[in-house]
């Protein structure tokens, strides 16, 4: 059979005109002094509507919703996207100050059935008693990379012995920032220094940034044998999966445990003990085990990303969230552990995102009972119990085999 020859012109219509957009000259910072952040925005999307003959008004902000979005949080603002915010809780949390209060959840989502999981975790928790969390604080990290230009250098011990200089120049680019301590690593003609910091309130990436290039550049001109090669190693795994954040933790690693009874296994969660242990068994350790997981959870990423988002946080650390481990065991009475430990929360109560104005009302819902803490510390250990709700709440329906039904009732799929 003759092949015909197909035309894509009567599909791929060439523009009539070459634009500034696409010959690369569209300036979207260009805009006219003296407008309001909302003003800026609908003229930069309204060029590009215009040069790309696209609709984009849902994009348009209303007065007063984005705060100073368009100055410190996001370059060349065109809008916002609006995410569904829901509510789960109250969850009753023992915290590492030994205080107990009820913490209520802010879920920024687009997955159905996730609140509604999480939310029954919660009733199940609040009727066992609660959740016990508790926190080490790791300090943010930055791992500078230099080059070893002379091995017979004595730069171990050069760096040992300057350690009190380059404290000092760390600690001096912020009056919130302290060194708590450092590491190092030698990978053929390459040495890495990963600097641990409290970063007091703010999450603190920036912040421990700005500090290492600092010293890099101070080891550079004052260690014989050296050469500052980049600010960002990789070896602090900033934003990515790795064993080591997985052994030896980052920024806050927390853990948040609780006993179920029989009796709320059966009435909460719809299921039983003996059910719970076997979907574990297979799940947690032998599926996580064939797929050579970091990490076995059931779901943790999912809960971490909508409490990120909603409360200001960079969404992106949901990376290292995703490192969580879950344990469930049996206990005397047919009773049941379940725990988890998430090894690298990355959260601030100040600066990044938390001010934005919806951002900042659902970081005060979060943390609107004012422990002692209130601090990073409690933000971490909040999101660790609702970590521990989702978990308990999905095993659970897998379970009994709801899990689908679950997404067919919440999440419209059809």
């Amino acid at each position: 059979m003759e092949r015909k020859h197909i035309s894509l012109a009567h599909i791929i219509k060439a523009p009539e005109k070459e634009g500034p957009l696409s010959k690369g000259k569209m300036n979207l910072r260009d805009i006219p002094s003296g407008l309001s952040v909302e003003q800026r925005c609908n003229e930069r999307r309204s060029r590009l509507e215009k040069e790309l003959d696209v609709n984009l008004s849902r994009l348009q902000p209303a007065e007063g919703a984005i705060g100073h979005a368009d100055e410190r949080n996001c370059e060349q603002m065109i809008g916002h996207v609006p995410l569904p915010v829901g509510y789960a809780g109250p969850l009753k949390v023992r915290f590492s100050s030994s205080e107990t209060t009820y913490i209520h959840l802010p879920l920024a989502t687009t997955e159905g059935a996730l609140i509604a999981s999480v939310n029954r975790g919660c009733k199940a928790l609040n009727a066992s008693g609660g959740v016990k969390a508790s926190s080490v604080h790791h300090g943010m990290s930055r791992s500078l990379a230099f080059r070893i230009m002379n091995h017979e250098s004595r730069i171990m011990d050069n760096l040992k012995t300057t350690e009190k200089q380059w404290r000092t120049i760390a600690e001096s680019t912020s009056a919130h920032l302290n060194v708590l301590r450092y590491e190092v690593d030698i990978a053929g003609r390459h040495l890495f220094l990963t600097l641990f910091c409290d970063t007091d309130k703010a999450m603190g990436m920036n912040m421990v940034t700005f500090a290492a290039q600092a010293v890099g550049e101070w080891v550079e001109e004052n260690i014989t044998g050296l050469e500052f090669i980049t600010v960002a190693g990789n070896v602090d795994s900033d934003k990515k999966p790795s064993a080591r954040a997985h052994a030896r933790g980052r920024g806050y690693e927390v853990a948040a445990e609780a006993t179920l009874s029989a009796e709320v296994i059966r009435s909460v969660l719809k299921t039983t003990p003996e059910a719970l242990l076997r979907v574990a068994h297979a799940k947690l350790e032998l599926g996580s085990i064939i797929a050579g997981a970091i990490g076995k959870n059931l779901h943790a990423a999912n809960v971490i990303a909508a409490l990120y988002l909603a409360t200001g946080q960079d969404a992106a650390h949901v990376v290292e969230g995703s490192l969580a481990d879950t344990r469930i065991s049996a206990l005397s009475n047919h009773r049941i552990y379940a725990g988890v430990r998430v090894p690298a929360l990355l959260v601030g109560i100040r600066g990044g995102g938390t001010t934005l104005p919806a951002q900042e009302q659902c970081l005060n819902m979060l943390m609107h009972s004012k422990t002692s803490l209130h601090s990073n510390a409690q933000l971490s250990e909040s999101i660790g119990a609702a970590v521990l709700a989702g978990e308990i709440s999905l095993l659970s329906a897998q379970a009994a085999h709801h899990l689908a039904g679950a997404h067919r009732k919440h999440g419209r799929e059809r």
